[in-house]
Formats: C-alpha cells, sequence, structure tokens
C-alpha cells in the first residue's frame, strides 16, 4: 500500500511544487520594486547573484573536483546574456509597474519559436502565430490607460528586450550545452558569477560613487534573500526535481500561470490598480503563454 500511495502522490507533489515556483516568481516584481527603493539597480543584481553564487559554491567545488564540468567555459556567454536580461529586466521594472512587468516578461514563451526560426530555420507552427497575435493584442489592452493611445513606456520596452532575451538564452543554452558535459548547479553557480561580476563593473563605471551605499534597512536584506532563497534556489531545486515526475510540457503550463500571480501580488503589495481594458490584456498574454506551453 505504502509503495502505491508513494508513486501516485509524486505527481501531485511536482505539480503542487511548480505552481510555487510560479507563486514565488510573481512576487519577484513588486518585490524587486520595493528593494530598489533603497539602492541601485547593479548593485541590487550583483547582491542578489553574489549571494545564489556563494549558495551554490560548495556543490560546484564538489562536482568539479568529481570531474563533472570539463566544459565550465560554456558558462560565460550564457551568463553574459543572462547578465543583459536582468539588466534590462531589473531596470524595466524600476520604470513599469509590477503587473505589467509580470505580464509582459511571459511573451518570451512565444518569442522562442521564432528566435528558434531564425537560428534553425524551423518555421514556427500556425497555434504559436495565433498565439502571437492574441499576445500582441494583449499588449496593445495592457499598456492602455484612459485612451487610444499606444502608451509603452521606457520600462515596459526594456521588460520586452528582456523577454525577447530570454528567448535568446534559451535557444543559445541548448546550442552550447549540445554534446557538452556540465552539472546543472556549476552552471548555475558559474552564470550567477558572472552576472554578479558584470554588475559589479557596470556599478562601478556608470554610478557616481557618493550613490554606491550598501542598504542598512532590514526590508532590503529579507527580499534579497527571499529572492536568492525562493526564486533562484528553490526554483532551481524543484525545476529539476519535478520534471522526473511530470511531463515537461505540464512543466511550462504551471510555469505559465506566473503572470497571473504577479499581477494579483503587485494589487495586494504596491496596491497597484489595472483598468477593466489593462486586466483583459493580460489575461490574455497569460492565456497565450498557457495555450503555447501545452501540447
Amino acid at each position: 500500500m505504502t509503495m502505491i500511495t508513494s508513486t501516485h502522490s509524486a505527481p501531485r507533489w511536482a505539480e503542487l511544487s511548480l505552481l510555487l515556483v510560479a507563486i514565488f516568481w510573481g512576487t519577484s516584481y513588486g518585490l524587486t520594486q520595493t528593494a530598489l527603493s533603497y539602492t541601485p539597480v547593479m548593485f541590487f543584481i550583483a547582491t542578489r547573484f553574489l549571494l545564489t553564487h556563494m549558495a551554490l559554491l560548495p556543490k560546484m567545488l564538489l562536482e568539479f573536483k568529481q570531474g563533472q564540468n570539463p566544459d565550465w567555459i560554456v558558462a560565460i556567454p550564457t551568463g553574459l546574456i543572462l547578465l543583459a536580461i536582468f539588466c534590462c529586466e531589473v531596470t524595466g521594472v524600476a520604470h513599469t509597474s509590477a503587473a505589467n512587468a509580470a505580464f509582459l516578461i511571459s511573451l518570451n514563451v512565444l518569442m522562442t519559436p521564432f528566435v528558434e526560426y531564425l537560428v534553425t530555420g524551423i518555421r514556427p507552427g500556425s497555434k504559436t502565430l495565433l498565439m502571437a497575435l492574441l499576445s500582441i493584442l494583449g499588449v496593445y489592452c495592457l499598456t492602455q490607460q484612459y485612451n487610444l493611445n499606444w502608451s509603452l513606456n521606457s520600462g515596459d520596452w526594456l521588460i520586452l528586450a528582456a523577454a525577447a532575451l530570454r528567448a535568446v538564452m534559451i535557444t543559445t543554452v541548448k546550442r552550447l550545452l549540445k554534446n557538452r558535459q556540465i552539472a546543472t548547479a556549476s552552471l548555475t553557480a558559474l552564470q550567477s558569477l558572472v552576472v554578479a561580476t558584470g554588475a559589479m563593473v557596470l556599478l562601478i563605471c556608470f554610478t557616481e560613487k557618493k550613490a554606491i551605499t550598501i542598504p542598512l534597512e532590514a526590508q532590503f536584506w529579507w527580499i534579497t534573500l527571499y529572492l536568492v532563497g525562493f526564486c533562484t534556489l528553490f526554483a532551481f531545486f524543484v525545476q529539476n526535481r519535478a520534471v522526473q515526475y511530470t511531463s515537461a510540457s505540464k512543466v511550462a503550463l504551471l510555469m505559465g500561470s506566473e503572470p497571473l500571480f504577479g499581477a494579483l501580488f503587485a494589487v495586494i503589495w504596491l496596491n497597484e490598480s489595472l483598468s477593466l481594458t489593462q486586466a483583459f490584456g493580460g489575461l490574455l498574454i497569460t492565456f497565450s503563454t498557457i495555450l503555447a506551453t501545452r501540447r
């Protein structure tokens, strides 16, 4: 009886864990906006990813000792793309609403097939094209205020750039890791080190020294530790663990609910509000994202 119960409960555990990841990632936009009220963008990025690297360092050193990372060099170009993603994403969050950011970043799911088309020549299917059109309509509705003018601000454009870079990241990692050997924890640790180092360089080069101060507010550090622990380390563990129990399509389907949780958290945490037109646009984007991840 025990073995049968365990077998049937495993997928449920996996799906609930993935749903938790979607919830945690949804909260990250509102919390990031709060953290940025204490510190410059680059300091926040450097701190978050340096802590992530330090948390994974013991595991990475063990994997190097065991000879699991002969192709560790691939972490450098992918880490640089990740740096570009977070520079756009975090800066964008600072200049747009957290709800908009959560919806717009999810468009990377629909952008990926088109990026793959540019790289491999494989045309996206008709369903993907339909979902892309629905998403464009969703973005149009989402960016409406109380008039009929297109109103994408600089933050929205940066989030869209981050979504496109995420699509590039997925395609690049797939190509670079083909027939190469590197442990996932080590890849994440090295990418985090690249991001933290790059953010530090940008911070020193483009921020006045007087503006570079270490935040002393407890809220900043609690938010940062939360993002490192739940939105990076926990998410990394769950995705790699859950995929053993459920299909990749279901993983993507559950993760597609992230923008809804992001918008809901932004309304609760930051007291943001969405008009009916904007809410409809956000639902269109979420609907397209979820359909795009289904077989």
